[in-house]
């Protein structure tokens, strides 16, 4: 799904890029009340890990790959503003470093499989948790749903930007049935991965999951005759070490399949690429303005061996992506607490 410059005209890429850098700043606004002491440090993780998955594209179609998109999985996790940060910090780093995305396309990427997947994806996620019984197992299934159904919805939305500022002349319809069609299945990968995944932290830490948060009952103590809310309870060493231990499996996990298991991946065309040769909409693509970049492609530049250089640049893609996710992530949270400290709520 990532998009490479000359498939959308200068005119509708920049009006994307205004779309995209909005839904940025109302995101890095949102993301405040989001975030906290236990969800900033996930956050810049949920990054990493959404980097390494979508170094694994998996066989969808005859000739034809997908690979995670990871705007459902960003908004489950650490919530639908954060969620959009994530995936744009993913975006940026592909775009900048491993030459995977268009630059001046970067505006279309982002609104496309960072906003649209991640609205799309909470809404459906929320609407099913609000007519499904309530348990973890719920919010299992709603994350596969509404995972399955954002993917498609990215899909449509790059019909439409392209529909309005397609660089070649093809038939819309054509480009709408191929695209929503292969789509679906790679919804259907996206859907088991983000499940899979929710499932798992819901399992060992639900209080970590932003989509859960429903799940937790504040303790009522009477005062007076009534039920009020207790106190929250202050962190204890044996939670901190836990969710220690839950950011740590998840580095490790990452690294591992960016480092490892994404020599594996199938090297069959994705989706895009798929439809954009059959259909004729990658007649004018652009060469990518960091093609001579050291990693791009995902390798590093001058080491023959493909194991160790893909290897080596999806370990680099992940130590980057998690350290530049983190600093974003920590630095709302710090505008957070700036904000509740203000002269008057200090007494000043």
């Amino acid at each position: 799904m990532h998009v490479p410059d000359g498939f959308i005209d200068a005119p509708v890429s920049a009006a994307t890029g205004v779309v995209a850098a909005t839904a940025v700043a109302v995101s890095l606004r949102g993301a405040r009340r989001e975030l906290d002491e236990r969800t900033a440090p996930l956050a810049g993780l949920v990054a990493a890990f959404i980097f390494a998955v979508q170094m694994l594209n998996f066989p969808v179609a005859a000739g034809t790959s997908g690979h995670l998109l990871g705007g459902a999985l960003a908004a489950i996790l650490v919530g639908p503003y954060t969620g959009v940060l994530c995936v744009s910090v993913v975006l940026l780093m592909q775009g900048i470093l491993f030459a995977d995305g268009g630059l001046t396309a970067l505006g279309v990427n982002i609104t496309d499989m960072a906003v649209v997947t991640t609205v799309v994806a909470y809404a459906v996620f929320r609407l099913l948790v609000k007519v499904l019984p309530r348990g973890r197992r719920s919010i299992t299934v709603a994350s596969f749903a509404a995972a399955l159904l954002s993917v498609p919805a990215a899909a449509v939305a790059f019909t439409l930007i392209y529909w309005v500022g397609g660089t070649t002349d093809v038939s819309i319809g054509k480009v709408t049935t191929a695209m929503v069609g292969v789509h679906v299945l790679i919804g259907i990968g996206e859907a088991t991965i983000t499940a899979l995944t929710v499932g798992a932290v819901v399992a060992v830490r639900p209080d970590l999951v932003y989509g859960a948060r429903d799940l937790r009952q504040r303790l009522k103590l009477r005062v007076n005759g009534e039920l009020v809310d207790a106190p929250d309870p202050v962190a204890v060493p044996v939670a901190a070490r836990s969710q220690r231990k839950v950011w740590l499996a998840g580095l490790v996990t990452s690294l591992v399949l960016a480092g490892g298991v994404s020599f594996y991946a199938s090297a069959s065309p994705d989706g895009l690429e798929k439809v954009a040769a059959d259909q004729g909409i990658d007649k004018k693509t652009e060469k990518h303005a960091n093609a001579d970049s050291p990693l791009a492609d995902y390798g590093v530049k001058d080491v023959d061996d493909a194991r160790l250089s893909g290897g080596l640049a999806g370990v680099i893609g992940v130590g980057v992506t998690v350290v530049a996710g983190s600093a974003v992530f920590w630095a709302v949270r710090r505008r957070r607490t700036a904000d509740d400290v203000s002269p008057v709520s200090a007494g000043v």
